[in-house]
């Protein structure tokens, strides 16, 4: 099964999102969430269990969940917006938020223009649970002589949940091709940095195919 990333989502057939994230076990190589984006505004990104995925091919996948359950589902990431009675002079994260009015509104708040509103934002860790790491499209791969090109997806045994093979991007524009790894020659998975058994050489032995997406 292929766990493509940065490729449109389905809730039963109806567009819900985009894939950005798997997270997965970096011991045992066991997949056990896809991070979905939502497609309407804030886009909260959500975690939901592999068990949910229907199909995947490398352009879509489909859920077996509605829309309206995916927004049900846990946050990946959470963020708390703090007022303005909270914040201290000089607080650290603090940004500013700008409110327009148009000209019409002269009358009852003033003249046409733009207010800067102070406010901080405190970014939650990722909930990415115990012992597992998210991945994400275009993390390095590097062979054990030095940097050989990027993750594209994955490929996932459905019987176990566990990656089978790493589709790796390599080259660039219109002279990017793709390499598929078997796991057996994968030496550690980090959230930044697949690390490989092979060295450059024995990778560009490995059969290649023209790449299959839009480019990035």
């Amino acid at each position: 099964m292929d766990l493509p990333l940065n490729v449109d989502v389905f809730c039963e057939k109806e567009l819900c999102g985009k894939s950005t994230r798997l997270i997965m076990n970096p011991d045992n190589k066991e997949v056990t969430h896809i991070v979905v984006a939502e497609r309407a505004f804030p886009y909260t990104e959500k975690l939901v269990p592999v068990s949910m995925i229907t199909e995947s091919t490398p352009h879509g996948v489909w859920l077996r969940c509605s829309a309206a359950e995916l927004k049900t589902m846990d946050d990946f990431v959470i963020e708390r917006f703090v007022s303005l009675d909270d914040l201290e002079e000089g607080a650290t994260g603090a940004s500013s938020y700008y409110l327009y009015w148009p000209a019409n509104y002269i009358g009852t708040i003033g003249a046409p223009g733009a207010m800067s509103i102070p406010y901080e934002v405190e970014r939650v860790e990722e909930q990415v649970p115990a012992g597992e790491i998210s991945m994400r499209r275009g993390v390095q791969v590097r062979a054990s002589d030095g940097p050989v090109g990027k993750v594209d997806e994955l490929l996932m045994d459905p019987a176990t949940n566990r990656i089978s093979h790493l589709v790796m991007r390599e080259g660039h524009l219109w002279g990017a091709k793709e390499v598929t790894i078997p796991v057996s020659e994968i030496a550690k998975i980090e959230e930044e940095v697949i690390y490989l058994k092979l060295s450059k050489e024995e990778v560009a032995k490995l059969p290649a195919t023209p790449y299959r997406r839009k480019q990035d």
